[in-house]
């Protein structure tokens, strides 16, 4: 059996007390002594993540815009030089393959995407890859997010760099590093592309500064609170991004504009209005929704894809996929009772950005 990858921060967390758990491949923190109090560290202050995990590709040569503009159901052909675009790329059959963050830099494109579905990633990009365009993973880098109200200012004090200037889905470059005005928190913040060897150097700083080392527990509860899908959960290879909210990341191109032939194109103009949909559940009864408890609707049956107690709301709240048209009131079956509920539309908590 293969042993977990380490990050480049694996260190630091072994001195923080972290525990330690296999995550996507990776021997990652869950948390370093409290879930709950890095998820209101998050919300009230600064908090910073390791996501050395995710899997990083840069993309150049005179053949990368195409080959982006295919793969990938948003138009990075959009996107000017230091500006990204989140979205997805798709099967054949308009299933998510992954969920990514795009980046245009001044000679290519930098590829964001998750740990757990990395290697169908890559080979996926692989297979479509022409002559006319390089494919480099980015082993060398590490990743730290910094999120929270205090974040940009964190950042500075640690760094000397202010992003307060940066738009959302902006990044710029400081002394080796690309920073980014991104997150999956919900909260204002940034994720740093590090060189692995300065990671622990930075995080040490950002500690220094404030920053409350966080983990998977509390991302994914932030997360969830903000509205966000968790591919492999919320959404995967047989769901349409129609059906789970990400119907808005697919540029279609304009009337009269060539039509562009992304890949899934044709399985997706046939799911713009999927029977299934995925809604937020807020329970009004005791008891913690979790993944794949069944929900009553007026419209019929459905199921939970993410659920937890959320530490900022003090109730249980859930992404679950219901049939089109459900709202209202609904029932969550919760080990032999039926829980009521009530349909709405994330995100749960509106952010601080």
């Amino acid at each position: 059996m293969t042993s977990p990858l380490r990050t480049p921060l694996y260190d630091e967390h072994l001195a923080r007390e972290a525990r330690m758990v296999p995550f996507a491949g990776w021997s990652m923190p869950l948390h370093y002594g409290s879930q709950i109090a890095e998820h209101h560290a998050v919300r009230q202050g600064v908090g910073m993540f390791d996501v050395s995990h995710m899997r990083v590709f840069d993309a150049e040569g005179a053949g990368a815009t195409d080959f982006l503009r295919t793969v990938f159901a948003g138009d990075v052909a959009r996107l000017a030089a230091g500006r990204a675009l989140y979205g997805v790329l798709l099967n054949e059959n308009a299933g998510i393959i992954d969920d990514a963050i795009v980046y245009r830099t001044d000679g290519g494109y930098r590829v964001v995407s998750n740990a757990g579905t990395s290697e169908r990633v890559h080979s996926w990009l692989l297979h479509h890859l022409g002559d006319d365009t390089r494919l480099q993973p980015r082993r060398d880098l590490a990743m730290l997010a910094v999120q929270g109200p205090r974040a940009i200012a964190c950042l500075h004090e640690a760094t000397g760099f202010d992003a307060a200037h940066l738009p959302r889905f902006a990044f710029a470059w400081h002394e080796g590093s690309m920073v980014a005005r991104t997150g999956y928190t919900g909260e204002d913040g940034v994720e740093v592309l590090v060189p692995a060897v300065d990671a622990a150097s930075l995080w040490r700083r950002l500690a220094d500064a404030g920053a409350v080392p966080a983990g998977l527990g509390a991302r994914d509860t932030l997360r969830l609170e903000a509205g966000l899908n968790l591919h492999g959960h919320d959404m995967d290879e047989s769901t349409p991004p129609t059906a789970v909210g990400l119907g808005w990341t697919v540029a279609w191109g304009e009337d009269d504009a060539p039509v562009r032939r992304f890949i899934g194109r044709d399985a997706l103009e046939r799911q713009r209005r999927p029977d299934e949909v995925l809604r937020g559940i807020v329970l009004e009864g005791r008891g913690v929704m979790r993944e794949g408890f069944a929900v009553t609707t007026e419209r019929g049956e459905g199921t939970v894809t993410s659920g937890i107690f959320s530490p900022t709301l003090g109730y249980s709240i859930a992404l679950a996929r219901l049939p089109r048209g459900s709202k209202g009131a609904c029932g969550v079956q919760i080990r032999s009772r039926e829980v009521p509920g009530r349909i709405v539309r994330p995100p749960f908590l509106r952010s601080n950005e």
